[in-house]
């Protein structure tokens, strides 16, 4: 078994920093990754650990963000059976059912099946029940969809599920990119999916947007998104704190956007929109 070390970093201000420094730590060995309210515990084998490798990465060079952390090495553990043990199902509205290939199927709930390399995207973030719960009374058939940020591509493969046409899914994070290839093909789904940012898109309309990122990436992003949704299509957002939403309404609306639904779940946020 493999020999892991957890460094807990704090970050200020958090977001957008937070992502920004688990895909930069990917590039130097780190694999696994939990968020916290200050920042996040970032995980890499042991004989990997090189602290001189930070002063490669960008983020660390960064006046805008503040990042300090500690260490430590963790105990000899099978880390795939911690999360198998951990890794419980995931229920939305006794309709959608997220699990492992290791749980028990229920033949009478829809079943998205996925095996995360990492913790994002598995359907236990109030934000990704939050989507999925939108998604339940969304028409999908035969539409053109984008799943941006789309972490272990929960959305783009309920999204296909649900019957579209087409379903791009794209993502910052190369890891994200692998993980999306290996749970569409456990899904019996076509994705195409693409490692990249917005800068990706180019004269293709969309039907559906869906979006579960965060409050700057989203603010920055959406102007870019309405120029790529057809009369009538919808945009999906989440990745938001009850505190964001007046921000993000702002925004939508000068971008001629019309709010159709808005859904909350703890203090975070989801909120479809019309062009």
């Amino acid at each position: 078994m493999q020999n892991y070390t957890e460094f807990n970093f704090k970050i200020q201000p958090l977001e957008p920093w937070n992502e920004i420094l688990m895909a930069e730590l990917i590039e130097i060995g780190f694999d696994s990754f939990t968020e916290e309210l200050e920042g996040i515990l970032a995980y890499i084998p042991t004989d990997l650990v090189n602290e001189e490798n930070f002063k490669t990465l960008e983020i660390f060079n960064n006046e805008n963000v503040k990042i300090s952390y500690t260490f430590q090495e963790m105990p000899n553990i099978n880390w795939n059976e911690e999360w198998e043990k951990n890794f419980s199902p995931i229920n939305v509205e006794d309709k959608v059912l997220i699990r492992a290939e290791f749980h028990e199927p229920n033949p009478a709930m829809e079943e998205i099946i996925i095996q995360p390399k990492m913790s994002f995207g598995t359907g236990h973030h109030p934000t990704t029940h939050l989507m999925i719960q939108q998604m339940l009374e969304m028409d999908f058939k035969d539409k053109k969809v984008l799943d941006m940020g789309c972490g272990t591509s929960v959305l783009a493969i309920y999204a296909k599920m649900k019957g579209a046409k087409d379903v791009l899914a794209i993502d910052i994070d190369e890891w994200s990119v692998e993980n999306s290839k290996e749970n569409a093909e456990r899904n019996n789904v076509e994705l195409r999916i693409e490692l990249g940012t917005v800068e990706n898109l180019g004269k293709e309309k969309f039907d559906i947007i869906l979006a579960n990122i965060n409050r700057n990436i989203l603010i920055s992003d959406i102007p870019t998104y309405v120029k790529d949704m057809n009369q009538g299509s919808e945009l999906l957002l989440s990745g938001l704190c009850f505190f964001d939403v007046a921000d993000i309404l702002e925004v939508c609306t000068e971008q001629g956007l019309k709010l159709k639904n808005k859904q909350q779940r703890e203090e975070w946020c989801s909120l479809l929109l019309e062009k």
